[in-house]
């Protein structure tokens, strides 16, 4: 399962047979089980365009409103689009170099320019940004089956028996918000943050990351997306009737600057931006799949739009509804009377409209994960979805380390900072800008090389000033404490 294995036998022009690379994010489109194929006939437009959606808006969505409140309205949406744009362009450069290579994966082609060290570089970063995103979303998400949640929708309901975030509840800035549970039936052992999370993993968890095909979700993706739209929905449709009212605050449109250490804490938004954003691990994957290969430029575009729209009004209206109490996970917000009829009724629809979005989102991410792990300690194996001892052992170890790491980490601001600042930044803007700057096919403008340097010098330096800001912070916590 070496970085070139198979590389030969692709046809460029049609769908790959079969993708060997480990450090491919999903599993490969045609793969021989018992000596039978199953062949994945190529994915549609609109499959591909959910699917990289999905990928791309899972747990940022909800530190997105902490980083408008930390920017401000005007410099916050400009920022959204700015790294969007950025995104598109490191995604172009990948895709261009990947089809004159005729490669079919991001570690792929690391090797290929780089060579061992790249690739190997990659799938840590992969390794680490992953892991910190799935953290984010074990504190966050719900749990139930989902296959039974698509066949009764009634029991959606059961999501919430389950959630962290939205039962066991959530602690920022010192104050404890409750959960469901906690405000039904008070504080037990039972609804406590480690066994709710024990839940989530074995319950509902496990079921999902067993698939070992990525299309056995493929009807999952546009009810992530959907859901992501419902809880943007309610939350503008409650901002709009409260200013309305005359009963929200008018929000800031610029930061506020008493200092050089406020001006140092504005980079700290930046990583969580960042984040927002990865999905480099995935297009080659959707690249793969498609019927026709020329889409996947117009297939990246349309999602970056999507995905920048529900950002900037998610961001806007949450920040309007909340003002200056929006906290770094914005779902703890919506555990309090929101100032109109049926206020717990609103709270609940929109904690389990988003829970039960990241739920469909953990999967994707972490077949990404796993693979990437599994190349990186056992590159000369068969793939892992033909040994089902090592699928499994890696995948309860994976699990098991999401679980601890999710009970430890107070805030997803924390998770968010630090794999933004390191691991996201790597994957989506390092990397491909190097690839590009190294020039090893020969397609490189002068265009593409001044838009690189330029990416890797804002790269480095606001997530530098990120870092040593998180750092302060930290030491400022202890002083006090």
């Amino acid at each position: 399962m070496g970085i070139g294995d198979g590389s030969s036998n692709v046809n460029w022009q049609s769908v790959p047979k079969e993708i060997r690379d480990e450090t491919t994010p999903l599993l490969p489109v045609k793969v021989e089980e018992d000596n039978e194929f199953h062949e994945f006939d190529g994915a549609s437009f609109s499959g591909a365009v959910f699917n990289l959606s999905t990928t791309i808006v899972g747990a940022g969505i909800m530190a997105l409103p902490a980083s408008i409140k930390m920017l401000g309205i005007i410099p916050g949406i400009l920022m959204i689009i700015i790294v969007a744009l950025l995104t598109e362009a490191s995604i172009d450069m990948l895709v261009r170099c990947s089809h004159q290579g005729k490669i079919t994966s991001y570690g792929w082609l690391m090797g290929e320019v780089f060579g061992q060290w790249g690739r190997i570089a990659l799938q840590a970063s992969v390794i680490i940004n992953n892991v910190g995103v799935l953290i984010v979303y074990m504190i966050i998400i719900g749990t139930i089956k989902l296959s039974i949640l698509l066949t009764c929708p009634l029991l959606l309901i059961l999501l919430l028996i389950f959630e962290r975030d939205v039962l066991s509840g959530t602690t920022s800035a010192g104050v404890h918000h409750c959960g469901i549970l906690e405000g039904w039936f008070g504080v037990h052992l039972w609804n406590s943050r480690p066994i709710v999370l024990l839940a989530t993993a074995f319950l509902v968890f496990a079921p999902l990351v067993s698939f070992k095909r990525l299309d056995s979700l493929r009807y999952t993706s546009a009810l992530s997306v959907a859901l992501a739209v419902v809880f943007v929905v309610i939350t503008a449709g409650i901002a709009i009737i409260k200013l309305f009212n005359g009963t929200v605050a008018m929000p800031k449109l610029f930061p506020e600057l008493d200092g050089l250490n406020s001006i140092w804490n504005l980079f700290t938004a930046v990583p969580v931006l960042v984040t927002a954003y990865i999905c480099h691990y995935n297009v080659h994957s959707i690249d793969n799949e498609l019927e026709d290969r020329t889409q996947i430029k117009p297939i990246v575009r349309t999602s970056l739009v999507l995905c920048s729209s529900v950002y900037i009004a998610t961001s806007f209206f949450a920040y309007l509804l909340f003002g200056e109490g929006t906290l770094d996970d914005v779902l703890a917000n919506f555990d309090a009377n929101l100032g109109i009829p049926f206020s717990s009724v609103f709270n609940d629809i929109v904690r389990v409209s988003y829970a039960a979005h990241v739920m469909l989102v953990f999967p994707i991410v972490f077949f990404a994960l796993r693979l990437n792990l599994d190349g990186l300690l056992f590159p000369t194996s068969r793939h892992i979805s033909r040994d089902n001892k090592r699928f499994a052992i890696i995948t309860v170890s994976l699990l098991m380390v999401i679980y601890l790491a999710a009970i430890l980490i107070p805030s997803i601001w924390d998770a968010f900072q630090f794999t933004g600042a390191t691991a996201a930044v790597l994957i989506g803007f390092i990397f491909p800008t190097m690839v590009i700057l190294r020039d090893s096919y020969g397609i490189a403008t002068k265009r593409d090389k001044i838009l690189a340097v330029t990416m890797i010098v804002l790269a480095v330096v606001s997530n530098a000033v990120a870092l040593y800001s998180d750092a302060m912070n930290i030491f400022r916590r202890k002083e006090v404490a």
